[in-house]
């Protein structure tokens, strides 16, 4: 993790002038059946877009609220990255998309017999939103909705 001096100046002036929401504990709920058998998806924070789809948004003041689904059988080379952020090192993900998206350890987990199977799709969000309003009432719900309707057990989430 960087140190704060080492991040650019415009980015130390918002940590240092940003309004930190509190945001009250979630409930926890136990997974109700061994993971060896569950059917797991990945959420990103990376701003991962699958070929044909359109980039996040980074002019969306606050960032981009919106998602991508990315398919269990994705290849993840193939993905482009739209982050916004300044504030981390994005030549790992450029370099190996499964720093953000462990999909391919995921799919290894699962031919072990680790985890039951992949989920057939996975979520992708931008992070460094500075106004999560939106993500929390809309996207966070529609990702929810999703990964039910494919029928996941757990989710993973990866922030990056």
């Amino acid at each position: 993790m960087a140190d704060l001096s080492e991040l650019p100046l415009s980015v130390r002036l918002l940590v240092a002038t940003y309004r930190w929401r509190r945001v009250d504990p979630v409930p926890w709920t136990p997974l109700g059946k061994p993971l060896a058998v569950a059917r797991v998806a990945l959420v990103t924070s990376a701003g991962l877009v699958p070929p044909g789809e359109a980039r996040f948004d980074e002019t969306v003041r606050g960032g981009d609220w919106s998602h991508r689904w990315i398919a269990a059988g994705a290849d993840l080379a193939a993905l482009s990255e739209s982050h916004r952020s300044e504030s981390w090192d994005h030549s790992g993900v450029a370099a190996d998309r499964n720093l953000a998206l462990p999909l391919d350890r995921l799919r290894e987990l699962a031919a072990a017999g680790r985890v039951g199977e992949v989920a057939p799709r996975h979520a992708s969000i931008m992070g460094s939103i500075t106004a999560p309003a939106r993500l929390l009432a809309r996207t966070a719900p529609a990702i929810v909705e999703g990964l039910l309707a494919d029928r996941v057990d757990a989710a993973a989430l990866v922030p990056v």
